[in-house]
């Protein structure tokens, strides 16, 4: 089948590779403008533009898809079906009219639950028990469109956004593929009930404020993993925190002032939250690299009775 491909990141740079994998032609892919990366700051591709170049497949990277120049040129190589996973950019209607079978969008949520920029990190933060893709045929209105094919797996206790990431990214590819060797599929229209929005994360919400339970502070501390990681603050500090679990409530090491430190031994840190405690196993100063919290402690020693900053009310 004739394809165009629209995408960005390495979620969307997996269902590439499977769809060429698979014998279909991608005669054009779509993808955000080189961005500033690394140390240097020098302009990097996407993901999916180094799978483009690497199969040999012409690239697109306009500003926007609503000017005519811009359309005019995806019109122009006939594709019978456009291919969508995280591309970052709005399709304009007549865009989304343009393929014979349509756009269809790979999602990473079980629709209509989590639509928007960041389904994978709300479902953690909100304690969702599962998770899963639907590709959808896409329409006007943000992620509201009929749902072609759906798959959902169960959310492990320890998994995080990075975990979670590359499975959704796994059975997005396969699943992309299988709608587009079955073409036409039926449609099903989404729910109109359980409808939630996966707002974008914005790095001042990983500020980890140790009022609340140590369950949703494990939450919390698996969401922003790997990006932009749970960030506490001890002394006017930074400090990120990358694993940690919650101690039972029945524990006897859960007695203390929220944040305040209540246990320290070679292999964790046990802080007291809102409610129960959260016992740390990796840790991160500001400028530093992620560390067990042995050798954390080796060059930052924390005591029982210390107190993590408390984040403002």
């Amino acid at each position: 089948m004739k394809l165009i491909f629209a995408g960005t990141p390495p979620f969307a740079a997996e269902a590439l590779s499977a769809i060429v994998a698979a014998g279909h032609e991608v005669v054009l892919v779509l993808t955000q403008p080189d961005r500033p990366a690394g140390r240097g700051m020098t302009l990097q591709p996407s993901a999916v533009k180094q799978v483009a170049m690497a199969q040999g497949i012409e690239v697109f990277q306009p500003p926007s898809l609503k000017d005519a120049e811009a359309q005019a040129r995806i019109a122009a190589v006939g594709a019978e079906a456009m291919v969508v996973a995280a591309y970052g950019l709005i399709l304009p209607q007549a865009v989304l009219d343009m393929p014979r079978f349509g756009c269809l969008n790979i999602h990473a949520s079980l629709l209509p639950r989590w639509r928007g920029a960041a389904p994978i990190q709300r479902a953690l933060l909100a304690g969702d028990t599962e998770t899963g893709v639907c590709i959808m045929q896409m329409e006007a209105g943000l992620d509201t469109g009929p749902v072609l094919l759906r798959e959902a797996f169960p959310i492990a206790p320890d998994d995080t956004t990075g975990s979670l990431h590359d499975r959704l990214a796994t059975l997005g590819a396969r699943l992309i593929v299988d709608a587009l060797a079955g073409l036409p599929l039926a449609a099903q229209p989404q729910p109109t009930e359980g409808v939630s929005y996966a707002h974008k994360i914005e790095k001042a919400e990983a500020l980890i404020d140790w009022r609340r339970t140590a369950a949703e502070l494990d939450r919390h501390v698996r969401a922003f993993n790997p990006f932009p990681g749970a960030q506490a603050r001890f002394g006017g500090q930074p400090v990120k925190i990358w694993q940690a679990e919650p101690l039972p409530d029945s524990s006897s090491a859960v007695n203390g002032e929220f944040g305040q430190i209540l246990a320290v031994d070679r292999k964790v840190v046990v802080v007291a939250c809102g409610e129960g405690a959260l016992a740390i196993t990796e840790m991160q100063k500001a400028g530093g690299k992620r560390l067990p919290v042995l050798q954390f402690l080796s060059g930052h020693p924390l005591q029982v009775g210390d107190r993590f900053d408390v984040a403002p009310a």
